[in-house]
């Protein structure tokens, strides 16, 4: 039996400590592994070692700071993780290893709104082609990643807000794919995931506090504080769609009037353009029209960028981020909208915070939802599982101390 404190729940927690590290950031070198972990680089050696001989994790020749080095990551066949991405008119799965290497990818159409049973049915069929595709055993998947385009409740698991999604009302995400595919489920909205995403492969990427931004039929933001997600209490940090700029505008589908979205969101801003463009419009071909000269692309375009920048200011001004990002086929448009939204950021927000302030184009597109989901599991899962099934000998932590 372990004792807290003993010499074997020491090296039991060090050992979580590496492989956490590691499997955070998908490959690390020693040296760094030794900073992340506050391990000395002896412990780190001996404990890379251990892990090696266990099958644990893989150790390849690399560079760095023009000096030789090693770089570690998880073993590739330690196991699988799956990410589910569902848009208002998409979905997108992944498959990724521990070692954060997508092995494969797919998306098609689906219009979420109308079926939750649809949309889980075309989910379960495409995780399972895309698992038998890889030529790796279902066994080795170790969890899915979920993405919704809206507010999860954290206390029930439904969706916080049943406007957004009327057809998905009562149903609880994770319990149903988790009940299709056999394998833990965890569950976040679409711009947490975003904002994971970028955090681990993106614009974010060596960042603790930053904001992501999607404007798409809807405006949300995933809040990073510190290095991890900040959800709130009760699931619905980040609702900057629905920050009030005209009390006296359009009534919001929350029932409030004058929010961000009603003036950013695609559902808002499209009907402005389709008189003069066609009913058939779509925001990623305004994006490619303003990118081409069009007058009033780019003016709707530099609007959405300085009610968006409004947003951001606030955001500013309460949470002091270092980098917004911006997701969606709104960040396409590069400067065009990003020039607005620093000018809104410059005029509403206290002036050494926006000094402070970077903002950037999201850098994995239309996949960064689908990344997060990826990155969500490999943040959730503990990591005694692995241990235990490669490290057989070591005993197991009466109350691990990292998971």
């Amino acid at each position: 039996m372990e004792t807290p404190g003993s010499q074997t729940s020491l090296h039991r927690a060090n050992l979580e400590r590496v492989v956490r590290a590691v499997r955070m950031a998908g490959s690390l070198t020693q040296a760094e592994i030794a900073r992340a972990t506050g391990l000395s680089a002896a412990t780190v050696s001996n404990i890379v070692r251990e892990l090696k001989d266990g099958g644990t994790v893989e150790v390849t020749p690399t560079s760095a700071g023009g000096r030789r080095a090693r770089s570690v990551s998880l073993s590739g066949d330690a196991g699988i993780v799956i990410g589910v991405d569902f848009g208002h008119t998409h979905l997108r799965v992944a498959v990724g290893n521990l070692a954060h290497q997508v092995l494969a990818e797919e998306s098609e159409p689906l219009d979420v709104d109308a079926s939750s049973a649809e949309g889980f049915d075309r989910a379960e069929r495409l995780v399972n082609r895309l698992i038998a595709s890889t030529g790796i055993g279902p066994d080795k998947v170790v969890g899915v990643g979920l993405g919704v385009p809206g507010p999860i409740d954290l206390s029930s698991g439904t969706l916080g807000s049943t406007s957004i999604l009327p057809g998905w009302s009562g149903i609880n995400p994770a319990e149903e794919l988790s009940g299709r595919l056999g394998v833990p489920v965890h569950v976040d909205n679409d711009a947490n995931l975003g904002a994971l995403g970028e955090l681990v492969w993106g614009s974010g990427r060596g960042v603790k506090d930053l904001a992501y931004i999607k404007v798409a039929s809807g405006v949300g933001a995933g809040l990073v504080i510190d290095g991890r997600v900040y959800r709130g209490p009760g699931g619905t940090a980040g609702e900057i769609g629905h920050i009030t700029l005209d009390e006296s505008g359009p009534v919001c589908r929350c029932g409030n009037r004058g929010c961000l979205e009603t003036f950013a969101a695609a559902r808002y801003v499209l009907p402005l353009l389709q008189p003069s463009h066609g009913p058939d419009l779509t925001m990623e071909r305004v994006v490619q029209l303003a990118r081409e000269g069009d007058p009033g692309c780019r003016r709707v375009v530099a609007d959405v960028g300085r009610h968006v920048g409004s947003g951001v200011a606030n955001l500013c001004n309460l949470l002091n981020p270092s980098r917004v990002v911006l997701g969606g086929d709104l960040a396409e448009a590069g400067e065009l909208v990003l020039g607005p939204i620093r000018d809104s950021v410059a005029r509403y927000s206290i002036p050494s915070a926006a000094r402070q302030l970077s903002v950037a184009p999201g850098a994995l597109g239309q996949r960064a939802e689908v990344l997060g989901a990826l990155a969500l599991v490999l943040s959730e899962m503990g990591d005694s599982t692995l241990l235990e099934s490669a490290l057989p000998g070591a005993a197991p932590a009466a109350q691990p101390a990292f998971t």
